[in-house]
């Protein structure tokens, strides 16, 4: 004969377990922004072009070469505030979450125009089109994270409540178990008690 089973049980589903979905897509925002900023960047500190200037022979050409940051100074200073925006996506919540997505959807569409330029402008000298193409795919990455963060961002979770300050008077319960010996006190509570010439351990 076997045991009956207890009524009421309810299925094997926990509140943590409804929210990892959301937990994913707030990993995979975040890493999208980050990488797609962080590939923007280091695209432009790459040499675009070289110039080469002709001088009298027997003289070589003088050689220019000219990184994305030099063709276009304001990209590197979008990427750098992507990277920057990627890392507060995990510190908003609500509203403030959702414009930010759309702020970082705005930089991956600069950042994307900034490579797409550099793919077709013509310079002078030799060009080399994979760094530019890099750029263009760290502005595309970036431009879906924040594109995620604006549609999906408001459900998301915000950061753990052991990250926000607990408010004054409100401390833990001190729990005692057998003897009166006090086994919940916080560390500093008892060195403070034993200052005192207390021993933290007796009721």
């Amino acid at each position: 004969m076997t045991a009956a089973e207890p009524q009421g049980r309810e299925p094997a589903t926990t509140p943590a377990g409804r929210s990892d979905p959301g937990r994913r897509e707030l990993t995979y925002a975040v890493l999208l922004c980050v990488a797609g900023a962080g590939l923007a960047l280091w695209a432009s500190t790459r040499t675009w072009a070289v110039e080469l200037t002709a001088r009298p022979t027997p003289l070589p050409p003088v050689r220019d070469a000219r990184t994305g940051a030099g063709l276009l100074p304001w990209l590197p200073a979008l990427a750098l505030v992507g990277l920057a925006g990627g890392g507060a996506v995990l510190a908003t919540r609500g509203r403030a979450r959702r414009l930010l997505g759309g702020l970082l959807c705005g930089l991956g569409v600069a950042m994307a125009a900034g490579g797409g330029y550099g793919l077709v402008a013509a310079f002078d000298g030799e060009v080399a089109r994979h760094w530019p193409a890099l750029c263009l795919l760290g502005g595309v990455l970036a431009t879906a994270g924040g594109l995620l963060t604006a549609l999906r961002g408001r459900r998301w979770p915000a950061m753990g409540a052991r990250y926000e300050r607990r408010p004054a008077g409100d401390a833990a319960p001190v729990a005692r178990g057998d003897g009166g010996r006090v086994t919940g006190r916080r560390t500093t509570e008892a060195w403070d008690a034993m200052d005192r010439g207390e021993d933290p351990t007796v009721s």
